[in-house]
């Protein structure tokens, strides 16, 4: 869109929200064929307190409640609910392991 090229496949075009022009990017997230998950976060991009990207997972989670609500069908309370069982699966029985990337290189350490 705007003569942008998308630089990833299903990469979400956020250029024509303006209200993001004063925000910083903290977080970026895709799913491998549904499975894995790469996450890329800048820590620097949110604040020094881990805290405040624990508040910014909640918050995302309601966004994700709001956003699986209308694109499926189902009311928000039941998207978030679905939301927390995945949160508390995933904490009790981890299916990965987080693993370094390289700045210098872009590659997995």
């Amino acid at each position: 869109m705007f003569g942008r090229k998308k630089a990833w496949p299903g990469e979400l075009d956020v250029s024509d929200f303006g209200f993001l022009a004063k925000s910083t990017e903290f977080a970026r997230l895709w799913s491998e064929d549904g499975e894995n998950l790469t996450a890329i976060i800048e820590p620097r991009g949110i604040g020094a307190d881990p805290f405040l990207f624990g508040m910014a997972l909640v918050d995302a989670a309601r966004h994700g409640a709001k956003a699986y609500a209308q694109a499926v069908g189902i009311s928000e309370k039941q998207a978030l609910a679905r939301i927390w069982e995945g949160f508390d699966a995933e904490r009790s029985y981890p299916t990965d392991t987080p693993r370094q990337i390289d700045p210098e290189t872009g590659s997995i350490a």
